[in-house]
């Protein structure tokens, strides 16, 4: 077997009296340039949820019929106009997630503005997808979810969201979902 060897390091190689003349001639009239402007980013800050903020989804407030609820095992949501390709990398969990929210134990009068109050943290903040746990309801009576249909209600309702489905066994499954946002309006903007 041939042995592999290094190529040879590339000399070092002096430039002649002639060609530093010839550099020092182009570069005659130049002048060194200052700047005292820096780049400064910050990281954005963390979702905080902070309890005297008013809550303005009403649509959100509103309490479904059973009718209305989806029972589904799977669920997915997704407004008109998005993209099949923004919809494929949602399905397959290729957005970063932002933030997490956990509404495990809740009751549904305490997750309702939680969730409400998460969701406008996380677009101002500038989050595109997070993650919301459900759960699955196998602790409910008679194990039927209580949480999942209503958080899908809510979500489907809220201004913020633009889709959602359930996540992947890794991220919590049948028991979580993935959760596009909408980006946050820019300063400025018409709100018409």
């Amino acid at each position: 077997m041939p042995r592999k060897t290094r190529p040879p390091a590339p000399l070092a190689i002096e430039p002649s009296p002639e060609e530093r003349a010839l550099f020092r001639d182009a570069v005659k009239g130049a002048r060194e340039l200052h700047s005292e402007m820096q780049l400064v980013r910050n990281p954005p800050p963390r979702p905080v949820p902070r309890a005297d903020r008013a809550i303005d989804q009403p649509s959100m407030l509103v309490e479904p019929s059973d009718i209305e609820l989806n029972l589904a095992e799977t669920l997915e949501y997704k407004r008109t106009g998005v993209q099949p390709a923004v919809w494929r990398r949602l399905r397959r969990g290729e957005f970063a997630i932002g933030e997490t929210l956990d509404l495990h134990g809740l009751t549904l009068a305490e997750a309702r503005p939680l969730l409400a109050e998460f969701l406008q943290v996380c677009v101002s903040t500038g989050y595109r997808c997070v993650r919301i746990v459900h759960g699955k309801g196998y602790r409910s009576p008679d194990q039927a979810p209580v949480l999942k249909p209503r958080v899908a209600y809510w979500l489907s309702h809220a201004a913020e969201v633009v889709a959602y489905i359930s996540a992947r066994p890794a991220d919590g499954g049948t028991g979580a979902l993935y959760v596009l946002l909408s980006p946050p309006r820019r300063a400025g903007a018409d709100r018409t």
